[in-house]
């Protein structure tokens, strides 16, 4: 099923796939752009001649400890780890995703950005070396974890572009930070262990922006902060202990996190959506149908673990509806649901328990295990679902892939689809372990690469020939189409995450996360990226901008002429 390109053009925000009536509302996470009226300004012959001759230069591979853009790009710091946001509160730690909503429609250059903080690195954050003690979690304060629990979940901050620079807002009133200890909503009828209301978020990795304007954010490796709660033949429960020891200090449940939270841009208000299933989300890509109902696709960061889709029932809802698991060696999409599926009833007590063991479900009903799938971005041309499965290291497959779900005659609530493998990850490709995806308003994809700092310019690994994380682009048109062509490296052990386009296609966002991440002193650290006075290596989110992002945003026109 072809779409309809110059509706796709024509729209600016996360592409439209243009059906013939009117574009429908797409939008996901890890990605491109906010929906907009916005028109696309008229460029004249001179400007267009000139953004056709730029050439896209591929950046060579390097272990250089900085923020390396190929010509064509440039890029300034817009919020950094520690940063004030108001008098209260300040930016938080290793920032993974990031989204932005204009607050006028009419003005692409003024709006809310929302930016994940993922995990904490104690060395930096609570002053705390858990190299330094033999039972390190016998020393812990509480003051320490509280430090730790404020430093992850998320961040609200008004930003504005002034004279080619993006600001941020200094003590804007919607300024405002979302931590492991904000009470959220659960968006479901039963209590989870007891509670509606559950303290906090964390483990944020990506998300995404709903068909009503509010973000989504998705909490990942919970467990490395609350343990888990594990299952043995005889359903007999026992706790697995998380790394961090948070549970130590609070006593929180594990079922309380590895959820899908909307935030409300303006009070700050967040929910958990039940419905989508427990398990390490690394993001949620939502697709409004025709109908106004809800398709929101959802991967299972972890090794051997699958891949979801939610259908819903009603209009507008994250709630009503069925979670469904792929099968995707058969191409079929199997139900999650409680009332229909008889192995799913021998094993669980009830639909909230089938959620909650979301994992185990999946496995039960044939599911398809997979080698981490990490973001999720749909094609806006095509329509096609592409997938990053990172690596998986366990079965020899160090580079990752990305996978292509065709859903069956392009119909997103489809119960049965292909699936086949886009682009495998090597030497011979040029990337490994793909991450984050972002489609600009070309239809070019954007990918972002993690490869763990431990693993990174080392000769006994098969990394080495990467040097450190980059950003690539693989172009739609023209001679390099279809090739993979790093365009930015990172500093030394971060990786690039988040990538977001504003409105207007001109800025991409973009988070520079955990620089110096293997530093074991801090006086000594693996990094110093953003090369601040302290010399203290701190993740920030950034503006990329110049001339190539124009290119590739408009080379189609002239092109199409």
């Amino acid at each position: 099923m072809k779409y309809n390109r110059r509706k796709f053009i024509s729209f600016l925000g996360k592409a439209s796939l243009g059906v013939a009536i009117a574009p429908p509302f797409l939008i996901s996470c890890g990605n491109t752009t906010t929906p907009n009226k916005i028109t696309s300004q008229k460029k004249s012959k001179e400007e267009l001649l000139r953004l056709k001759k730029l050439v896209l230069e591929e950046l060579i591979a390097t272990d250089k400890d900085d923020l390396i853009l190929t010509k064509g790009l440039n890029y300034h710091t817009i919020i950094k780890w520690g940063d004030a946001i108001n008098p209260e509160d300040t930016f938080g730690f290793n920032n993974d995703f990031t989204c932005f909503i204009p607050l006028d429609e009419n003005n692409p250059n003024d709006g809310l950005l929302w930016v994940n903080h993922e995990y904490i690195n104690p060395l930096f954050v609570s002053d705390f070396d858990f190299n330094a003690y033999k039972n390190p979690k016998q020393h812990r304060t509480i003051e320490q974890v509280d430090k730790e629990m404020y430093n992850v979940g998320g961040t609200i901050v008004r930003i504005r572009q002034e004279n080619g620079q993006w600001k941020i807002v200094k003590n804007d009133p919607l300024n405002r930070r979302i931590t492991a200890q904000t009470p959220i909503s659960l968006n479901w009828d039963t209590p989870i262990k007891g509670a509606s209301t559950v303290r906090g978020t964390n483990s944020n990795c990506s998300g995404g922006i709903t068909p009503w304007n509010t973000f989504i954010t998705c909490e990942e490796n919970y467990d490395g902060f609350w343990g888990e709660t594990e299952y043995n033949e005889q359903n007999i429960a026992s706790h697995r202990a998380s790394d961090y020891g948070w549970e130590d200090f609070y006593k929180y449940p594990p079922e309380h996190y590895g959820w899908v939270v909307e935030v409300d841009p303006k009070s700050g208000n967040a929910q958990k959506h039940i419905a989508l299933g427990r398990f390490a989300h690394e993001c949620c890509t939502l697709y409004e149908l025709e109908d106004k109902r809800v398709v929101a696709y959802t991967g299972d960061d972890k090794n051997d673990e699958c891949l979801y889709k939610f259908i819903s029932s009603k209009q507008g809802s994250l709630k009503e509806g069925t979670l469904y698991v792929a099968d995707t060696v058969n191409g079929k999409w199997l139900a999650l649901d409680w009332e229909n599926q008889p192995q799913l009833k021998k094993k669980f007590k009830n639909q909230t328990e089938v959620l909650i063991r979301a994992r185990e479900a999946a496995k039960l009903l044939g599911a398809t295990p997979l080698n981490r799938p990490e973001d999720i971005e749909i094609d806006p041309i095509t329509g096609h679902i592409l997938v990053t499965l990172t690596n998986n290291k366990n079965k020899n497959d160090y580079h990752g892939s990305i996978l292509k779900i065709e859903e069956t005659n392009g119909k997103f609530d489809a119960l049965t689809f292909k699936a086949s493998t886009y682009k495998a990850g090597g030497e011979e490709s040029g990337f490994s372990c793909p991450d984050n995806l972002a489609f600009d308003l070309a239809g070019n994809l954007w990918m972002t690469s993690d490869m763990s700092g431990s693993s990174m310019n080392r000769e006994d690994k098969p990394y080495m020939p990467f040097k450190n994380n980059s950003l690539f682009v693989i172009p739609r048109y023209g001679k390099d189409a279809g090739k993979v062509i790093r365009v930015a490296s990172a500093p030394r052990d971060a990786e690039l995450t988040g990538p977001w386009f504003s409105p207007d296609g001109k800025t991409l966002f973009l988070s520079v996360q955990h620089p110096g991440e293997q530093t074991k002193d801090l006086k000594n650290p693996t990094s110093k990226w953003p090369f601040d006075q302290d010399n203290i290596p701190k993740s920030a989110v950034v503006a990329i901008t110049g001339d190539l992002i124009e290119k590739m945003n408009v080379l189609h026109h002239i092109e199409a002429e």
